[in-house]
């Protein structure tokens, strides 16, 4: 609910949103033009990320101190100040003179006492080195220019939380932008969703590599516009060898045949032909091989969601008991239009492509990625022969090469 009054100088619209009331002034476009930026979109997301921090706060068992990078309203500072347990200093930062003042006048209305600071965003990080448990970057684009400062600012045993509305970069729609500012090929494949959490993490990782920091992804999920990883960061030079050894890789994958693969090595042989069709594979990577979901890490997420009163909470349900049921599975998932297409059927209920993998001894898992998505490590000629088998209902021996 909003309330919108006029002043002598500009117009002021009220916001409610958790248990905080702030003022922002009203303007046409959400951009980052904007005087002082609030997207009323992100709801979801700030309500997500009370419940990961509170989750985060219970699992390190102290006070933690929290830094918004990008603070603009100052609503999500406020809020964690407000709605979080065994919270110590909140700090807020922003570049905009604006925004600055609204930060100011809500968190004197909400009766909290926040540390406003004003300054570039990288400056901030590297004069408060060490200084906070938990730092939120979510910035109007891209996290990039961010990621080195905040890997060499953190202290082991944080948590950083990163916003990436670059999606089409990401996700392979505009390949030189990936490869630019996250130094990684997208693929553009039915989950590109996942490559582009993936090249993110990864991005992330090898940065912090530098500064002997690894990481322990605990929830990551792509929604809407963006993508939002929670990331808790540790510190040892051994412990950061094998992290980046067991979890940076590349994905191959046919566009044909649908065959994939996952490798793992930043330096490591990949094939050019498609060892099921002979088509040539096209490659995503350097990115984030290992798991990107922290099962009991979410089941606490889970359970603190029933202590929250949020206008989100059916939502965050239904995306969180998705997160939790695909963590621990294979990386990559299949859409079952895509292969019925291939095989030129109608594509089967996903409810008996599911069914059936498990009746075959398989695991098979949705994915909050993709509706029509399915997780499993079953081999694609099995799956192909599934779904055709679904599709016609029949029983009788598949010729795969005569599709191919």
């Amino acid at each position: 609910m909003d309330e919108t009054k006029k002043t002598s100088k500009t117009k002021i619209k009220t916001v409610k949103e958790g248990l905080v009331e702030i003022a922002i002034p009203e303007f046409e476009k959400i951009s980052s033009k904007a005087p002082v930026f609030y997207n009323p979109k992100m709801e979801f997301n700030r309500d997500i990320s009370i419940l990961a921090l509170q989750r985060f706060q219970e699992e390190i068992k102290k006070s933690v101190d929290i830094c918004d990078l990008f603070g603009g309203s100052g609503i999500r500072a406020i809020r964690y100040k407000k709605e979080l347990k065994n919270v110590g200093k909140v700090s807020v930062n922003d570049i905009s003179d604006q925004a600055i003042e609204f930060e100011k006048i809500n968190s004197e209305n909400n009766n909290m006492n926040l540390n406003l600071h004003q300054k570039e965003a990288n400056v901030l990080l590297r004069e408060f080195r060490g200084k906070f448990d938990i730092v939120d970057v979510d910035p109007f684009g891209t996290p990039s220019y961010f990621i080195d400062s905040l890997g060499y600012s953190v202290k082991k045993n944080s948590m950083v939380c990163i916003t990436a509305t670059d999606t089409s970069a990401l996700c392979g729609t505009y390949i030189e932008p990936c490869v630019r500012k996250y130094n990684a090929k997208p693929n553009k494949t039915e989950y590109c969703h996942e490559t582009g959490i993936r090249i993110l993490i990864g991005f992330v990782a090898l940065t912090f590599g530098k500064y002997k920091k690894y990481l322990e992804p605990k929830l990551t999920h792509s929604s809407q516009h963006y993508m939002r990883l929670y990331l808790k960061v540790k510190k040892s030079s051994k412990g950061t060898d094998e992290s980046l050894n067991e979890n940076i890789g590349y994905i191959e994958h046919c566009s044909k045949c649908l065959y994939r693969k996952s490798i793992k090595g930043l330096a490591t042989d990949i094939d050019n032909k498609c060892p099921e069709c002979g088509e040539k594979l096209t490659i995503a990577g350097p990115l984030w091989a290992g798991e990107v979901q922290d099962q009991k890490f979410i089941d606490g997420m889970i359970h603190e969601l029933l202590f929250k009163n949020l206008r989100t909470s059916k939502k965050i349900l239904k995306l969180l008991t998705t997160c939790s049921e695909e963590a621990n599975s294979p990386i990559t998932f299949y859409d079952i239009h895509k292969i019925s297409k291939v095989l030129k059927v109608s594509a089967p209920k996903l409810s008996e492509v599911q069914e059936t993998l498990k009746k075959e001894g398989f695991s098979a898992t949705r994915t909050h990625f993709s509706p029509l998505g399915i997780k499993t490590e079953c081999d694609i000629n099995i799956l192909k022969k599934i779904v055709y088998d679904l599709s016609t209902d029949s029983k009788n021996d598949f010729n795969y090469k005569k599709i191919l």
